[in-house]
């Protein structure tokens, strides 16, 4: 008998084509206009660009929590724009972690029961020596039995990365996850991220609206007007930003 090796997709998470349209008529706005994307396994990806340039829809589509007016996204050979709502529910639950800037932590819960709640949900068994892994990685290991209400924002925080990581998701999705905190707290959470994707190897995609934050990332997409304008590899706080400042003054040219 001849054994077939399958390849695992190189990408994560891919689009093609992807189009959304808010509205009709002359009052359509245009937030996508057919963007293709591939967002690479094992790497921590940002979206940038500004405001009314279709980051955060963007996010929405790849995450399946919005639906595209056309065109696809598939998590890995899955296309999640083929599936019905049931379907898209249990592929979010399974396969699909969010960080959002609201921490999202249920107060009358302790730190370690917010963490497992999705798997409590889902009604899988607590994989104790992964969870042991993120408490330790996220530094939660003396917080555990407190709620969020004892927590620091930056505390607070890493709990719900905690949470996204627990079910061992194929992509990480975060939603300006520093805006709620201080410059000292958000690096700390930056650098949990970048070490989940780099010893973890998790993938995770991130939208942000701070050149700073982006410098995290192996990679930063630039958009404009609902179309990728940009993609810079490596980044640093400097060649982000230069990269914004040649958005605008593209945009002041039109």
């Amino acid at each position: 008998m001849t054994h077939i090796t399958q390849t695992p997709p190189t990408s994560a998470i891919r689009a093609r084509g992807l189009t959304k349209v808010y509205g009709s008529g002359e009052a359509a706005v245009h937030a996508l206009r057919g963007v293709d994307v591939d967002v690479a396994t094992g790497a921590f990806t940002a979206i940038m660009g500004p405001s009314g340039s279709g980051k955060s829809t963007l996010l929405h589509l790849l995450a399946g929590l919005d639906g595209a007016t056309a065109g696809g996204v598939w998590l890995g050979e899955t296309e999640l724009t083929a599936l019905g709502d049931t379907a898209l529910t249990r592929l979010r639950r399974d396969r699909v972690g969010f960080v959002f800037q609201q921490f999202n932590l249920l107060p009358m819960f302790t730190a370690e029961q917010n963490i497992t709640l999705p798997l409590e949900i889902a009604g899988r068994p607590l994989d104790r020596a992964w969870f042991d892994t993120l408490v330790s990685t996220l530094g939660l290991g003396d917080r555990l039995d407190h709620r969020p209400s004892e927590l620091s924002g930056g505390q607070q925080q890493r709990v719900a990365i905690a949470r996204a990581l627990v079910t061992r998701p194929d992509v990480v999705f975060a939603d300006e996850p520093t805006g709620n905190l201080d410059s000292r707290a958000g690096a700390q959470v930056l650098s949990f991220l970048r070490t989940s994707v780099r010893e973890l190897g998790r993938t995770i995609v991130m939208v942000t609206h701070d050149p700073s934050a982006a410098a995290y990332a192996d990679r930063v997409l630039l958009l404009a007007d609902g179309l990728i304008a940009g993609d810079i590899a490596d980044p640093t706080p400097e060649s982000v930003l230069a990269g914004l400042d040649a958005l605008r003054a593209l945009d002041e040219v039109h």
